[in-house]
């Protein structure tokens, strides 16, 4: 240890190393448990390879309100992380760091979890508490899962185990149904194959907010060392495993969306789905299969593949992740293409436009057609009235397209924007079902749907939809967080009213269009990996809060919006919570929204612009599309000259 030390110092002094690098390292080296991690750290040393060092160590994986997140097989694999190989060309072990996601760091999580949980359920009464436990098809998913179960028990804590890889969005309904504390998912949802992450819930079933949240990463952060000791056996929870029987529930739950189901009976629509080396086919294929879909899977992608060797990124926002998924339609002559990443919170879609070809639309299309199916349906069927329409809300991010706006305007329901991330659409789900009557209500969980509407129109606030542009949707309440396979299920009704219209899906998304103007997003990143990545990332956004742009592509700046300082509230009186990223609105309608990603080494840029109803809908698409066009080009030097 004393040469691994000196070895640290002299990089220090030599500008190799960063100072909290060396810290980290020998606080880790200190702390754990693993087999690997000092031969690891020996080798990268030998190496001379400093960078990979300061990537790993250059801080403690910070336990965010949504958990953790990183790299599980470094840039540079060592001899000792590879040892024997694991399953589908993995190491033997996760990359040793305190930046990165291996035991070391997923211990200290699933810990200061239990640790809340316990006093959580000791302030409140109660038994000894219980967690769900779930993961996806990623390296090292499955292995950290049983890890947890096993410091669950060892700590007092029960835990209910999914068998196997499941979808995220079913967690957070078996959190519901099963009544449990808390809940965590084993997943890095759409990023690259070497990343992996700690999701973590609470008891409603959605992800931590605040008082939880910060109760939580104090305990977590308090953490420092692998090392601890086991209750006695009487003390110790026990492992419950969880699967078949909770899928055919949520399945049944799922159907529940349906606001017209007869539009389904008999309508084959021929459908390509693929989960992208996932869990999404375990429930949305039968799904759609019992809905009345002829699905057809993309057969090289089927199979659960931590590699995910068919894509360059498993993510459905992302046109080639669709690639194959569309050479099939065209082959087998489908009309549909449906995506969901490996852990199926998030959905693509490929429709047939009405050239013949397949078209990729995106995640604000999406949306902006279940949201306009679902509210025009609800008003159509008497779901929604004229006396009750005060109550129906649809709520988006901030960062989403304001045409559902335009939608909820028309209709004369609420709109809600949130801050990014679904933790805050779901907190919205817990006031309203709180806001019931506790003599009204009595087990809610248990509730129809039907039954809860009625409750939430009468009583509370009723959420028809609810949705994010990168490809996150919700329709309902019994789950609490996006659900790839709900959105699934809300598609195909969406698809076979339009085949009962006579259109294709790209003619109902062009009615919209014609009815409430052309509304155009796109968004952009700039990737910056590893301790030098994260510096500019943080340079760049303080860049724009400090020195916001007065002008941009040659237009006047007339409104900044700066949630990371100023403060806001939401349309219902809400105080939003501070979060980096401003939005910047110009003269000509156009606008754009900064802020790093929470998941991903990049900084993210949105990019809005619309036009009014026209005539002519080919020539609005084009004028607006130029526009953001030309807005990115302004952006993308702009930044670069920050940098």
């Amino acid at each position: 240890m004393q040469d691994i030390k000196l070895s640290l110092d002299q990089a220090v002094a030599g500008g190799q190393l960063l100072e909290s690098s060396r810290e980290n390292i020998i606080a880790l080296l200190n702390g754990t448990i693993s087999p690997v991690a000092e031969a690891a750290i020996r080798e990268l040393i030998d190496a001379g390879e400093w960078q990979e060092l300061n990537d790993r160590f250059f801080k403690t994986l910070a336990f965010g309100t949504g958990g953790l997140r990183g790299r599980t097989i470094g840039k540079i694999i060592t001899k000792a992380e590879q040892g024997e190989g694991g399953p589908l060309d993995r190491p033997e072990h996760p990359c040793v760091g305190t930046a990165s996601m291996n035991f070391y760091n997923v211990g200290r999580a699933i810990r200061g979890l239990i640790k809340y949980v316990k006093d959580f359920k000791e302030a409140n009464g109660g038994d000894k508490g219980s967690i769900v436990l779930g993961c996806d098809s990623r390296h090292f998913s499955k292995d950290f899962a049983e890890f947890c179960a096993k410091l669950c028990n060892d700590l007092g804590v029960n835990a209910y185990l999914f068998e196997s890889a499941r979808a995220t969005p079913e967690i957070s309904f078996a959190i519901r149904e099963l009544n449990a504390d808390a809940g965590v998912v084993l997943t890095a949802s759409h990023n690259p194959s070497h990343d992996n992450g700690f999701k973590a819930y609470f008891n409603e079933g959605s992800q931590l907010v605040d008082p939880h949240a910060s109760a939580v990463i104090n305990e977590v952060n308090a953490i420092d060392s692998e090392k601890y000791e086991p209750l006695p056996a009487d003390q110790q929870g026990t492992t419950t495993l969880i699967g078949e029987d909770l899928d055919k529930v949520y399945m049944d739950k799922l159907e529940s969306l349906l606001l017209r189901p007869q539009l389904l009976e008999g309508a084959r629509t021929k459908v390509v789905f693929t989960n992208l080396h996932g869990t999404g086919g375990l429930i949305s294929v039968p799904m759609l299969e019992r809905l009345g879909f002829e699905v057809i899977t993309v057969p090289e992608q089927d199979a659960p593949d931590g590699r995910f060797p068919t894509v360059d990124s498993p993510n459905p926002e992302n046109a080639p992740a669709l690639a194959m998924g569309i050479a099939l339609a065209e082959k087998e002559g489908a009309e549909i293409v449906i995506g969901t990443d490996p852990d199926c919170d998030r959905m693509g879609i490929a429709i047939r436009n009405d050239e013949g070809k397949m078209e990729i639309i995106t995640g604000n299309q999406i949306g902006s057609l279940m949201a306009w199916y679902r509210t025009m349906a609800m008003f159509e069927d008497g779901i929604i009235t004229d006396s009750n329409r005060s109550r129906a809300v649809l709520i988006k991010t901030l960062v989403t397209t304001e045409l559902q706006a335009a939608i909820a305007e028309k209709y004369g329901i609420g709109i809600i924007d949130t801050l990014t991330g679904f933790k805050y659409i779901a907190a919205k789900l817990e006031k309203y079902e709180n806001a019931i009557p506790a003599d009204k209500k009595g087990n809610y969980r248990e509730l129809s749907e039907e039954d809860s509407r009625a409750l939430r129109l009468e009583y509370s606030r009723f959420f028809v939809f609810g949705g994010e542009e990168s490809y996150g949707y919700l329709g309902a309440d019994f789950v609490r967080d996006k659900d790839g396979n709900g959105a699934a299920v809300m598609f195909a009704e969406v698809a076979a009213y339009a085949k009962s219209q006579g259109k294709s899906i790209a003619a109902l998304l062009d009615d919209i269009y014609k009815e409430f103007g052309y509304y155009l997003e796109q968004g952009k990143a700039l990737v910056m990996e590893g301790a030098d990545g994260a510096a500019q990332i943080k340079s760049l956004a303080t860049s724009y809060s400090a020195t916001p742009p007065t002008e941009l592509d040659g237009v006047a700046v007339t409104k900044v919006r700066d949630y990371s300082k100023d403060d806001f509230e939401d349309s219902e009186g809400d105080t939003l919570p501070k979060e980096g990223m401003i939005i910047v609105e110009l003269a000509d309608g156009r606008s754009f929204a900064i802020r790093p990603s929470g998941t991903e080494p990049k900084i993210k840029f949105y990019l809005f612009g619309k036009d009014e109803p026209a005539a002519d809908l080919a020539a609005s698409k084009a004028k607006v599309a130029a526009g953001l066009d030309s807005l990115w080009a302004a952006l993308e030097a702009d930044a670069k000259a920050r940098l």
